[in-house]
């Protein structure tokens, strides 16, 4: 007796483009800002700052592309929907930091060989401030929202904006020791710092999201947790091998088999099945279950489980 069972989320992947929309405002007044703070001071800290500022407006359109792609159901050729869209703006936005990187690198090398005197730095330094001050609120609503709703754009676009804050105190702390200290390179050196501070943010950033196109398993909390609701279902007649889990995207998937003796009616097997599914989802809301339902003293059912790498039931 054979029976696969499978459950699809309950309820449609909400439409996150509002948040796209809010980091492409943010973009656009930080990049008025901090080019403003630049023009008056002459900075190239400031300056680097205003260019990452730049790089946040291509991720946020990007990112706004990627939700609007992922939030789509799935359809004749996406049978599983269009959640991996979502890395692809993930490792867009990490690329994008690499390039910012690299201009704040190239800039502060060539301001330390050619210093220049900053002017009206105290403005400048007010509104790098305020700037600074709109990317951290928007950067903690965007994190929250990614954890939330399982969101690798937007997760990806809060740190993003996280990793600008840093950058602008690190260059406002550059442009005032330059102020107090009346040493220019100090400037150019401090940008260089921050430069290649955001290179390690932009790695991660496109290692987690290779890591995510590879179908990367549940955090290992998770996956303990997920043991643990299975767990309680067994017993001498009913046993579960085979448990794994994936993510793409805010999509997660479990999949497992259920092992249950041969003389079973497939009622009663079917609604050990259904205890089973019902337990995951009521534990992890909105995944999808696939249990494949074999006869526990069948030689045939343990063929494929030396082969694969399934969750611990210990």
């Amino acid at each position: 007796m054979n029976a696969a069972a499978a459950k699809e989320p309950r309820s449609p992947r909400r439409d996150l483009s509002a948040f796209a929309w809010l980091s492409i405002a943010t973009a656009i007044a930080t990049i008025a800002l901090k080019t403003g703070a630049w023009a008056l001071t002459g900075s190239v800290g400031l300056l680097s700052d205003a260019a990452e500022s730049v790089v946040n407006l291509v991720a946020a359109v990007v990112a706004l592309i990627a939700l609007k792609v992922a939030a789509r159901p799935a359809d004749q050729t996406h049978h599983f929907g269009h959640s991996k869209a979502e890395y692809f703006s993930a490792a867009v936005e990490g690329v994008m930091i690499f390039v910012a990187a690299i201009f704040i690198l190239v800039s502060s090398a060539i301001r330390f060989v050619h210093p220049v005197p900053l002017e009206q730095i105290g403005i400048g330094i007010a509104i790098s401030v305020v700037a600074s001050v709109i990317n951290g609120l928007v950067a903690g609503v965007l994190v929250r929202a990614g954890k939330r709703h399982r969101s690798a754009t937007l997760t990806a676009d809060g740190k993003h904006l996280l990793t600008d804050v840093w950058t602008s105190v690190g260059v406002i702390l550059g442009v005032s020791l330059v102020a107090l200290t009346g040493w220019e390179r100090l400037d150019p050196i401090v940008a260089f710092a921050v430069g290649v501070n955001i290179i390690r943010t932009g790695w991660k950033l496109v290692a987690e999201s290779f890591a995510g196109l590879m179908d990367v398993s549940w955090s290992k909390q998770d996956n303990a947790r997920l043991a643990q609701v299975v767990r309680v279902h067994l017993s001498d007649e009913v046993q579960v091998h085979a448990l794994r889990t994936r993510e793409a995207g805010h999509a997660r998937y479990v999949e497992m088999h259920v092992l249950v003796p041969g003389e079973w009616t497939v009622k009663r097997g079917h609604d050990v099945v259904e205890d089973i599914e019902q337990a995951v989802l009521a534990n992890f809301e909105g995944c999808s279950v696939t249990i494949h339902l074999e006869p526990l003293e069948d030689p045939r059912a343990y063929d494929d489980y030396d082969q694969e790498v399934p969750i611990p039931m210990d």
